[in-house]
């Protein structure tokens, strides 16, 4: 096992969401603390630190590792710690990462986020190499000039994506979100989402009241009336309909995949290939780990996520966890980019031929 050290790594300049044209949590926010957790091959423990700073989103960035103090290569990882990136956060507690890195005499360090727009300002700033979250976050980054390439998935979830109504609504259908309130956060896959449910209802978003909310604080407004549906992912929708507080409207099921990617500054991918495969090999190793053991993983990941073991392998069933990008899930991804220009959320085309690589997936055997 190798040696890390904590060190603190200051919020990149806010002003730099401006440059990016990203507004909102997007790829995933949340309410619950973030952490960072080290191996010490001294003591052979887990050792976490999770002060009151941390209970924020803004705060979450803080936490990071040091590069291990060995020769070698150094692999920057931009993380999140959400359920929809659950193989890369497996490999991550088992260890996959210190062994195929180790493999291969490179190192690696390791700093969560609280979204995706956090994880696109680091590596815009040249403070990260790979980072992962959903499609259209990303293709926003490759939008503004960021050189970056998918180069692996991570998951996809048709169901863990969905608009969520109060429990006790007489909401029904989509129709009847005509004139109501609904909270999103704008510029995430959850827009995109609603944008189709929308459209098979004959509505647009010009029908209803748009709310710009991150996942953080969805719940409580839907809970208190502020708004009249919510459009989140996991973990919220197990949590939420678990306590009562809300019921699914209606999901992704047979409208969107809900593709979860890892992508990689191109040069760095160019000049450092076996560090990409290194990284899709410990991944492919977590999602494998889920598969074969899903309760011994819900006990590992449930903590991380704030929820029970149980309602963890409810979530698992809402995922396909898996590196591979297929066909549908490139056409997928480039279906999203050209509802992004079209919907204004972008204002330079993204074109898939050159935005997404598979190259590093073959080469890693998938």
């Amino acid at each position: 096992m190798k040696k890390f050290k904590f060190l603190k790594k200051k919020l990149i300049s806010l002003a730099l969401m401006t440059v990016l044209g990203v507004t909102a949590l997007t790829g995933c926010g949340s309410n619950e603390p973030s952490t960072v957790k080290a191996k010490n091959d001294d003591s052979n423990t887990v050792v976490q630190e999770n002060t009151d700073a941390d209970k924020t989103e803004e705060a979450s960035q803080d936490k990071t590792e040091a590069a291990p103090e060995k020769s070698g290569k150094v692999i920057r990882i931009a993380a999140q710690a959400y359920p929809l990136y659950s193989p890369i956060n497996a490999a991550y507690e088992l260890g996959y990462f210190d062994e195929e890195f180790d493999a291969i005499g490179a190192s690696y360090t390791w700093t969560e986020f609280a979204s995706g727009p956090l994880v696109n300002e680091t590596i815009a700033a040249g403070e990260g190499d790979v980072g992962f979250m959903a499609d259209l976050p990303a293709i926003i980054a490759r939008s503004s000039g960021q050189d970056i390439q998918v180069v692996s998935g991570v998951s996809t979830g048709e169901r863990s994506l969905a608009v969520l109504v109060r429990a006790d609504s007489d909401i029904k259908d989509i129709k009847e979100l005509k004139g109501k309130k609904i909270a999103y956060a704008s510029g995430s896959y959850a827009q995109h989402l609603l944008a189709l449910v929308l459209d098979q209802a004959g509505l647009t978003f010009d029908d209803i009241e748009s709310i710009n909310l991150g996942a953080a604080d969805s719940p409580a407004a839907l809970a208190n009336g502020d708004v009249e549906a919510i459009v989140i992912w996991e973990q919220f929708i197990t949590k939420l309909t678990n306590d009562g507080t809300a019921r699914v409207l209606i999901d992704g099921t047979g409208i969107k995949k809900s593709n979860m990617i890892l992508y990689s500054v191109k040069d760095f991918a160019e000049q450092n290939p076996e560090l990409i495969e290194a990284f899709i090999k410990a991944t492919n190793r977590g999602a494998e780990y889920i598969k074969n053991n899903p309760k011994e993983a819900a006990e590992l990941l449930a903590k991380k996520y704030s929820v029970t073991a149980e309602e963890m392998e409810k979530i698992f069933g809402n995922f396909n966890f898996s590196v591979t990008l297929t066909d549908d899930d490139v056409a997928e991804i480039v279906k999203v980019a050209d509802y992004a220009y079209q919907a204004g959320i972008i204002s330079n085309p993204v074109n898939g031929d050159e935005f997404i690589n598979r190259d590093y997936l073959k080469k890693a055997g998938y």
